[in-house]
C-alpha cells in the first residue's frame, strides 16, 4: 500500500508507466470495440433496411418466438465459465482447456435435448411452422460453443482489434446471406440462415485470431473451482435474456405473429443503437475493473468515466432516434411498418440507459459479487413478468410504456448494490448523467419543434439529424465538457498516426 508522500521515484515511475498503460489499453479497447460496433450496426442497418423491404411482420415474428430460447440454450451451453475467466487475473491453459470442453459438451447435449423438445414450442405458441425452424435456429447452440473459449481469451487479453475485424466480417457474410435468400423468396428462413452464419463465421475467426488451442487432455477441475462465481453468472445471463425478450414472448402468446414482428422491428433497431455504445464499453470495461480491484480510488474513477463517456453518447444518440422514428421507418423500409415507430419512440428512453445497467453491473461482477449480480437481475425479470401479465389486456403499447419506466428505475437498483462496494454515490451518479440526458432532451425538444413545418420526410430527417447533432455538439464544447476533448484527442492522435 502507497501512502501520499512516501513513494519512491521508482514506485511512482512504475505506477504512472501503469497507468499510462491501462489507458492506452482500454482506450484502443474502446476504438476498436466502437469501430467493431459501429461497422456491424451501419451494415446491419442497411441490411436490415433491405430485408424489411423484402419479409413481412410475421416472418420477423416467428424468429422472435423462439429468439429467447436460443439465446438461453447458449447461455446454459457458456454457464457463465467465459466470465469467470476474464474474472480470474491470471487464468492457465488448463482453465481455458476445461471451458472449452465443457462448452462442447453442454451445447450437443442441448441442442439434442431442444430438438426433441421442438413441437411443445409450437404447441406453446399454437404455430406448426416452428417445429422445423427450431430445429434448423438451434444449430446455433453447437456454432456458439466452438467459439467461447477463443473468445474468452480475446477478451480476457484485450486483443479488441481482432474480435472487431472478427464481427465486422461475420456480419457482412451474414447480411449477404440473409438479403439474398430473402430476395429469393424464403421468407423467414432467410433470418434464421442470416443468423446461422453469423455465428458460423464468427466462431471460426475466433479460432484464426486467437493464440489458444484446446487440447484432448481433460480436466474439469477449473469448472468445480469456478462454478459458485459462474453459476450465478449463468442465471442471471439466462433472466436477461428472459427479461430482453419477455414481451416477445407474451406477445407471440397473446397476439399474433405480425403484433409480434412490430414489436421485434422496434426492439431490434432500438438495439442496434444501444448497442453501438454498450459493445464499445463491454469488452474492455470488466478486464480493466477487474485489474483495478486491488485500488479502489482508480477503479471508481474509471467507473466513473465510464458512466460519463456512455451517458454523453447513449442520450443524444438514443432521443434523437426516437425523434425521427417515424421518418426514417417510412423511408427506409416503408409504411407497412409504422406502427413499430411508435413503439420506438417509446423503447427509446429505456435503450440510453441499458449500457449503464451493463457497466454498474460489470462493476458489481468485478468485485466478485456475482450473488448479488443474480438477485437483481432475478428481481427485475420478477418484476417485468409480473408486470407484463398483468397489464397485457390494456395492448401492446401500455406494456411497452410500462416495460420501459421499469428498466429506467432500475438503474437506481443498480446503482444502490454498486455504492455499497464501490462507495459510488447518488449524486455522483445524477451528476454523471443527468446533464445529457437533460441536454439532449432539450435539443431533441427544440429540433422537433423548430423542424414541424417541413413536409418532404427525407429533408426532414436531414434536416433533424443534422441540426440535433450540430446543437448538442456546439452545446457540449461551450460547456468544455472533459469527455468530448478527450475523445476529440484521442481520435486525432490515431489520425496522426496513420
Amino acid at each position: 500500500m502507497y501512502f501520499w508522500g512516501m513513494q519512491s521515484d521508482k514506485e511512482t515511475t512504475t505506477i504512472s508507466n501503469d497507468t499510462s498503460n491501462l489507458k492506452e489499453k482500454t482506450a484502443k479497447g474502446m476504438f476498436w470495440g466502437g469501430m467493431n460496433n459501429l461497422v456491424q450496426q451501419a451494415i446491419g442497418m442497411v441490411f436490415g433496411i433491405i430485408l424489411g423491404r423484402l419479409l413481412n411482420p410475421d416472418d420477423y415474428g416467428l424468429l422472435a418466438m423462439i429468439m429467447v430460447v436460443s439465446l438461453i440454450a447458449t447461455a446454459l451451453q457458456n454457464s457463465g465459465f467465459t466470465v469467470g475467466i476474464i474474472n480470474i487475473k491470471q487464468p492457465t491453459h488448463k482453465d481455458f482447456n476445461a471451458v472449452f470442453w465443457f462448452n462442447i459438451i453442454m451445447a450437443t447435449g442441448l441442442y439434442i435435448l431442444l430438438f426433441a423438445l421442438s413441437p411443445l414450442i409450437a404447441d406453446y405458441y399454437n404455430e406448426p411452422r416452428l417445429v422445423a425452424l427450431c430445429r434448423y435456429s438451434f444449430l446455433s447452440i453447437i456454432l456458439s460453443g466452438l467459439g467461447t473459449a477463443q473468445a474468452a481469451y480475446l477478451t480476457k487479453n484485450m486483443q479488441v482489434k481482432a474480435m472487431a475485424k472478427t464481427g465486422m466480417t461475420a456480419i457482412v457474410l451474414s447480411s449477404i446471406t440473409g438479403v439474398t435468400m430473402a430476395y429469393l423468396g424464403h421468407g423467414y428462413w432467410s433470418l434464421a440462415t442470416q443468423s446461422l452464419v453469423f455465428i458460423g463465421v464468427n466462431s471460426l475467426l475466433l479460432w484464426h485470431y486467437s493464440d489458444w488451442r484446446p487440447t484432448l487432455a481433460w480436466d474439469f477441475s477449473p469448472i468445480r473451482s469456478m462454478f459458485r462465481f459462474s453459476v450465478k453468472i449463468l442465471a442471471t445471463n439466462i433472466i436477461n435474456h428472459a427479461n430482453n425478450n419477455i414481451l416477445n414472448i407474451l406477445l407471440g402468446k397473446y397476439f399474433s405473429p405480425a403484433a409480434t414482428g412490430y414489436y421485434n422491428q422496434a426492439y431490434q433497431w432500438n438495439f442496434k443503437l444501444f448497442s453501438l455504445v454498450q459493445g464499445m464499453v463491454l469488452q474492455v470495461v470488466q478486464p480493466m475493473l477487474v485489474s483495478l480491484r486491488d485500488e479502489p480510488s482508480r477503479q471508481l474513477s474509471a467507473l466513473r468515466k465510464m458512466v460519463r463517456f456512455t451517458a454523453f453518447i447513449t442520450c443524444p444518440l438514443l432521443l434523437g432516434f426516437g425523434m425521427v422514428a417515424h421518418e426514417f421507418i417510412s423511408i427506409t423500409i416503408t409504411d407497412k411498418w409504422l406502427p413499430a415507430a411508435d413503439l420506438i419512440q417509446i423503447l427509446c428512453y429505456g435503450g440510453a440507459v441499458l449500457p449503464l445497467h451493463t457497466i454498474l453491473s460489470y462493476s458489481v461482477i468485478s468485485k466478485g459479487r456475482s450473488d448479488i449480480n443474480f438477485w437483481c437481475t432475478i428481481s427485475l425479470g420478477l418484476a417485468e413478468l409480473i408486470i407484463m401479465v398483468l397489464i397485457w389486456p390494456w395492448g401492446i403499447k401500455t406494456m411497452v410504456v410500462a416495460y420501459t419506466i421499469i428498466n429506467i428505475l432500475w438503474l437506481f437498483v443498480w446503482h444502490f448494490f454498486v455504492h455499497r462496494l464501490t462507495g459510488y454515490r447518488l449524486w455522483h451518479l445524477i451528476i454523471d448523467v443527468t446533464p445529457f440526458a437533460l441536454i439532449s432532451f432539450m435539443v431533441m425538444t427544440i429540433c422537433s419543434l423548430v423542424t414541424a413545418s417541413i413536409s418532404n420526410q427525407p429533408l426532414l430527417l436531414a434536416v433533424r439529424i443534422v441540426l440535433s447533432a450540430s446543437i448538442y455538439f456546439a452545446i457540449m464544447k461551450i460547456l468544455h465538457v472533459r469527455i468530448l476533448n478527450e475523445c476529440i484527442v484521442f481520435i486525432k492522435s490515431k489520425l496522426n498516426r496513420q
